[in-house]
């Protein structure tokens, strides 16, 4: 499915399920992809009793990258021209997240969309803004 612009207008939504029930084995696997072994997202007693976090969480850019990936499948691979976030709260393992992108203006073959990613509770845990070519 290819976007038109024609077809757009503000108010517009698209969502998707990210993860059901992240699993610590995804965040671990993260964090070799992405070289970030930071204890706060590896080690349970470094981020408990050290750090004072309830439990170990996801890196912020894990959830950024599946949002985008909802976004892609929104507006479909290369049209992305910006993509920005926002991390407001923690992903801990066995959260469920849900993302939400927003048309908030379409003009000139750039669609521009509000982004938002909520968990299993409703907390928004990534909040951010994107633009986009579309036909």
């Amino acid at each position: 499915m290819t976007l038109k612009a024609s077809e757009l207008k503000v108010g517009d939504t698209y969502s998707e399920r990210l993860v059901e029930d992240l699993k610590r084995t995804q965040i671990v696997m993260y964090a070799g992809a992405s070289g970030d072994y930071n204890p706060v997202h590896t080690d349970e007693v470094f981020t408990t009793e050290v750090a004072g976090y309830p439990s170990v969480f996801a890196h912020g850019m894990l959830t950024m990258g599946m949002t985008g990936k909802m976004l892609t499948n929104y507006v479909g691979d290369g049209r992305l021209t910006e993509y920005g976030v926002r991390f407001t709260n923690q992903v801990f393992p066995g959260d469920t997240l849900d993302a939400t992108a927003t048309v908030a203006a379409v003009a000139d073959g750039i669609v521009e969309l509000e982004v938002s990613t909520v968990n299993q509770e409703g907390v928004e845990v990534l909040k951010g803004d994107a633009k986009a070519r579309v036909d």
